[in-house]
């Protein structure tokens, strides 16, 4: 490690994102459960609202093109709590709501955060959309 380097630590240990995967994947049955008091079938497509958070405007702005690239909708910026903290959030297209479409895109939001070196915290929906 080079004290003098200018590039930014990383945000996200491999062991927070492991125990990040562990997380999302327990909270999205009990998430989806609560969802289907709702309405939302399995076969009901949503949209779902993601968040990240990460350390440097560069990496924020990394992820949110790769989410560009899957037609979701992003904005990234500052946190108004904390402006040394990015925060990058959207919508995605529409999918269904079953519980191998969800925990296969959470996985992934959780990977595809973790290359960018940001943190997927979580996602929710609106289930009358």
């Amino acid at each position: 490690m080079n004290l003098f380097s200018k590039s930014p630590k990383r945000f996200v240990s491999e062991k927070a994102f492991e125990k990040n995967v562990e997380q999302q994947m327990s909270w999205t049955p009990q998430t989806l459960e609560q969802l289907r008091k709702y309405g939302a079938s399995p076969e009901k497509e949503l949209k779902l609202e993601f968040f990240f958070y990460t350390n440097t405007a560069d990496k924020a702005a990394a992820l949110a093109g790769d989410l560009l690239k899957r037609g979701y909708e992003v904005k990234h910026g500052p946190s108004a709590s904390d402006p040394k903290i990015q925060v990058i959030t959207g919508w995605t297209t529409r999918m269904p709501m079953s519980d191998g479409a969800v925990l296969d895109w959470t996985k992934d939001m959780c990977t595809v955060g973790y290359a960018h070196d940001c943190d997927f915290d979580g996602w929710g929906t609106n289930p009358k959309q």
